[in-house]
């Protein structure tokens, strides 16, 4: 199972992935929460394997930036950053260091689950 966390604060698109995750046996959803800065406290406190983490959350907290202090402060957790932004910063600030994986919100299911998965495996 991968322990996945997500991070959205859309409660419509936060239902989805919800519901997406748990209708799936590979996952185990170790939590769901609006701000960014509460990835970070529960990836230091729980085995998170994979962060599913809004661009932008909640406050205006940046998941970019909290994606990179995850990464950095535990090696083995892989972020995939979920954004409906198509932005040439936003993919550049990901491949930085900030994210394992980038996903367009645009994009179907079927997609989003391939690249949590390839990501998960290291891809």
């Amino acid at each position: 199972m991968i322990n996945t966390l997500i991070i959205e604060d859309n409660q419509y698109m936060l239902n989805h992935l919800i519901n997406m995750l748990q209708a799936d046996e590979t996952f185990n959803l170790v939590g769901a929460y609006k701000d960014a800065f509460e990835a970070e406290t529960v990836c230091a406190e729980t085995q998170v394997d994979l962060v599913l983490m809004d661009v932008q959350t909640s406050h205006n907290h940046s998941g970019l930036a909290a994606g990179r202090r995850i990464k950095e402060a535990n090696t083995g957790v892989k972020v995939v950053i979920v954004t409906s932004l198509i932005d040439p910063e936003v993919l550049s600030e990901a491949k930085s260091g900030a994210a394992d994986s980038l996903w367009y919100t645009d994009h179907g299911d079927s997609e989003l689950l391939d690249v949590i998965l390839r990501t998960a495996d290291g891809g």
